[in-house]
């Protein structure tokens, strides 16, 4: 079967157990470098900087390049794993997008949805025993997310730096908003935001409320 740069590069990471930031910190290259390659984004890198990535796989370039050439010990399985659906589980809570939806500490498990593990892994960089399946309501995040849309929560990203679309209890119920760290609050505060301008932002401390997770996709049905 025929392989490509990215898939010989990601074999032989995976093979002598590094992940792509090690990669890129040992053969002193941006990590930007090795995730595009990684993802199919550059099939003609720059050699200067693929010699450095070869030196730390221990591989000949001409191997990453066209699979042919020396490496160290055993040649990894380059073969393209099946592109599996992995299973999301569904929390039959719905988080408010206006004053707040009051939820029990336990909740019931709903139909699971499915996403393909390439996207997972590849483009939110996610694990997904992080993530959850939420259902949103109310019109304070229009026109961003609508009343009904489905929302994927990604439970390891709770800090609210970089700013963006949170599900999370602001000491009322809980809410899907945008938030943005204030610099230099003392006690640290976020600011909790409408996308709709009908809704006035307010601050809380990070001690007043409890972020449960970074929304990373969201659908709707038309």
């Amino acid at each position: 079967m025929q392989t490509t740069l990215a898939d010989r590069l990601r074999a032989r990471a995976r093979q002598i157990g590094m992940n792509a930031r090690e990669v890129a910190e040992d053969a002193r290259v941006n990590r930007s470098f090795v995730y595009d390659i990684m993802r199919g984004r550059s099939e003609h890198p720059n050699l200067e900087k693929l010699d450095k990535i070869a030196a730390t796989l221990k591989v000949d370039r001409n191997w990453l390049l066209h699979g042919k050439g020396e490496i160290q010990g055993d040649e990894p399985l380059t073969h393209k794993e099946p592109d599996e659906f992995i299973s999301i589980p569904s929390v039959e809570v719905t988080a408010s997008m206006g004053g707040g939806t009051i939820v029990a500490n336990e909740v019931a498990i709903g139909e699971p949805y499915h996403f393909k593990s390439s996207w997972i892994a590849h483009r939110l960089r996610a694990n997904p025993a992080n993530l959850r399946i939420m259902h949103v309501e109310g019109d304070s995040m229009m026109p961003t997310l609508q009343d009904g849309d489905v929302v994927l929560v990604d439970l390891g990203r709770a800090l609210p730096t970089p700013p963006g679309i949170f599900v999370l209890f602001d000491g009322m119920g809980l809410v899907a908003k945008r938030l943005e760290y204030i610099p230099n609050s003392d006690p640290p505060c976020v600011r909790i935001i409408s996308d709709n301008p009908f809704y006035t932002p307010y601050d809380r401390t990070a001690d007043e409320i409890k972020i449960i997770g970074r929304i990373r996709w969201f659908g709707r049905e038309t």
